[in-house]
């Protein structure tokens, strides 16, 4: 088990994208990162790089990544090893280095699917069909869609500094109905409100 969680020297985008392209899975960055693809631009430094994975090809991927990396699946704060051939049913986040030593390189995020939609993991009932989660640079690197990236910072038990700096950077650039999606999600997982409907 490691607990050097602060241990990152992130892989780059374009080196995530090397890696994960010969895999035959659906993949996206995500995270800040993501934001920062949709907007063309770095607008901040980032400690860590986030890659999204579905659940139902995760041995896929597992089988492409052991060959070169080591992984470990992220839960109730503890790090443990990830097995060959093991289904984590409920894991949804793995980190991943190149030896239990080095420095962690990136961290995969398992989402779930249903009927071919992203299911959103804290409301079952908010969802999306997979072909519009994912968006795409003008090199061809997928991302996560803007307003569904900030749903995730929004809705986390704690929403970090960074989160609601990412959110007013982003706000200007969100499109009408991007807006719309993104506080009628708000609304369902926070009846009783959230501080970020007043700018939405």
């Amino acid at each position: 088990m490691r607990t050097d969680i602060s241990n990152w020297k992130p892989l780059t985008v374009s080196e995530i994208n090397k890696l994960f392209s010969v895999i035959p899975i659906h993949w996206c960055i995500a995270g800040g990162w993501a934001l920062d693809l949709h907007l063309h631009k770095q607008t901040r430094e980032h400690s860590d790089i986030d890659v999204i994975i579905t659940r139902e090809e995760q041995l896929i991927a597992y089988q492409y990544l052991m060959r070169d990396w080591m992984l470990y699946r992220a839960e109730d704060g503890k790090l443990s090893l990830w097995e060959d051939g093991e289904y984590l049913n409920s894991t949804n986040d793995v980190w991943v280095s190149k030896s239990d030593d080095s420095p962690w390189a990136f961290q995969l995020m398992i989402i779930d699917t249903e009927e071919n939609s992203w299911t959103y993991k804290r409301d079952k009932s908010i969802r999306r069909p997979m072909a519009e989660i994912i968006l795409k640079t003008v090199e061809g690197i997928p991302y996560l869609r803007p307003e569904i990236q900030l749903l995730y910072k929004a809705g986390g038990s704690k929403v970090r500094e960074k989160d609601i700096n990412d959110f007013q950077t982003m706000l200007p650039t969100l499109l009408p109905q991007e807006k719309a999606w993104l506080k009628s999600s708000l609304t369902r997982q926070f009846p009783e409100g959230h501080d970020w409907d007043k700018f939405l």
